[in-house]
């Protein structure tokens, strides 16, 4: 399924809440509301755009903003798992990579814990085991958000992006329905809905401008 901003926001995908009530962006009317993606295995994630996440929480939570997380993995399967995502929102303890950037920068407390509380609901994206054949269909839909000029492009390099997706999608154990559904680029990952349900923004890596984009839509009927 291809979403587009300006459009309804399809609900994304949750195998279970961790910490906070369920929900979904159909069950957020009249909220503006900000989906942070992001990997526990993801130093990225941990440094710059959760706490970004908690500032904004912080300030429009009074203002009909709602901010929810949503852990998913497209890699290091074995550490982006519900279990770790559990032991972060009861404990505060991080793993792999990020515990390791972030000890490094002395942003840790005892125990490999965060210095921060995440206060805003945290949930898991929908993983299903991948298996079976991977169709033409398939990789054209992966590869269509990413390059939306990719029919104009050389046959040659066409066939090489067509290898190299799928040579990524055998690699990969999980599909992630969120991740796959909003063709995120990576995490972490920004996805912006406004109080009519309408996608607004879907933006990859720190960019500083989801503050801005808020106070936007605040501003509107």
């Amino acid at each position: 399924m291809s979403v587009k901003i300006g459009e309804k926001a399809p609900n994304f995908g949750v195998s279970e809440w961790v910490q906070g009530a369920p929900t979904n962006f159909d069950q957020e009317k009249d909220h503006i509301v900000l989906l942070e993606v992001f990997q526990v295995n993801c130093p990225g994630c941990f440094m710059n755009a959760i706490p970004e996440a908690i500032n904004i929480y912080n300030k429009y939570k009074d203002e009909g903003v709602r901010v929810l997380g949503l852990a998913t993995a497209f890699e290091d399967f074995d550490k982006n798992t519900l279990e770790n995502l559990k032991m972060l929102a009861e404990t505060g303890e991080v793993i792999g990579e990020t515990r390791d950037a972030l000890s490094s920068y002395g942003q840790l407390q005892e125990g490999n814990k965060l210095s921060y509380k995440i206060p805003f609901p945290l949930g898991m994206d929908n993983l299903t085991k991948t298996s079976g054949e991977i169709s033409q269909e398939k990789i054209m839909e992966f590869i269509y958000p990413q390059i939306p000029e990719f029919d104009s492009q050389p046959e040659e390099y066409k066939n090489q992006i067509i290898e190299r997706v799928k040579s990524y999608m055998k690699s990969k154990e999980y599909s992630a329905e969120t991740f796959e559904k909003f063709a995120l680029q990576g995490t972490p990952s920004a996805i912006l809905v406004d109080r009519k349900g309408i996608l607004r923004d879907v933006s990859f890596g720190q960019t500083g401008h989801i503050d801005s984009m808020i106070q936007k839509l605040l501003n509107e009927n």
